[in-house]
């Protein structure tokens, strides 16, 4: 009898295990994400492997910043590039950055989300734009691509730029002078 038992507990157990609700669905329909940055143009004439090759050709593990406006108001501008294994099968999916510059990884809020037009896309390009102040010069950073909140993949990058300088002079105007 205890012999039925265990088996019974032991064959419910692995019934269990194999359709846990939180089991990811990204692993389980297969679905991942080479991700590219790029801070060239990707031109419009492309096919969809054309812009895949030309982002593995041009992509950027080191973004620089615009220098066209003041140091507080700079921002990284590249084009992102998501090629599924898959089609996405969704109507968006999220973009995520953490902070990996210390040991400890910090997500930097909020997420973004990419629209898709068509659910049977596998390539999506999207333009992007990373602002200060919540995006700190010369850090490393980690985006995660997410599809129905199940990661599918990661590209690891650094923002280059120049720092807020302060000439430590202060300055007093007396105003009962004048």
């Amino acid at each position: 009898m205890n012999f039925r038992i265990a088996f019974a507990a032991t064959a419910l157990a692995a019934v269990v295990s194999s359709v846990t609700p939180w089991q990811e669905a990204g692993a389980a329909s297969g679905l991942r994400a080479r991700i590219f940055l790029t801070q060239k143009g990707v031109p419009r004439s492309l096919s969809e492997s054309g812009v895949v090759r030309f982002a593995q050709g041009n992509k950027a593990t080191r973004l620089q910043e615009t220098t066209d406006a003041p140091i507080e108001d700079r921002q990284w501008r590249a084009t992102l590039v998501v090629n599924f294994n898959a089609p996405v099968g969704d109507s968006e999916f999220e973009v995520l950055f953490y902070d990996i510059q210390t040991d400890e990884r910090k997500f930097i809020a909020p997420a973004m989300t990419v629209f898709v037009n068509d659910r049977t896309q596998r390539t999506i390009v999207h333009k992007l734009h990373l602002k200060r102040p919540q995006f700190e010069p010369n850090r490393r950073l980690e985006m995660v691509v997410t599809v129905r909140r199940q990661e599918v993949g990661r590209y690891r990058f650094q923002i280059l730029g120049d720092r807020v300088q302060h000439s430590g002079e202060v300055t007093f105007t007396d105003d009962e002078a004048r």
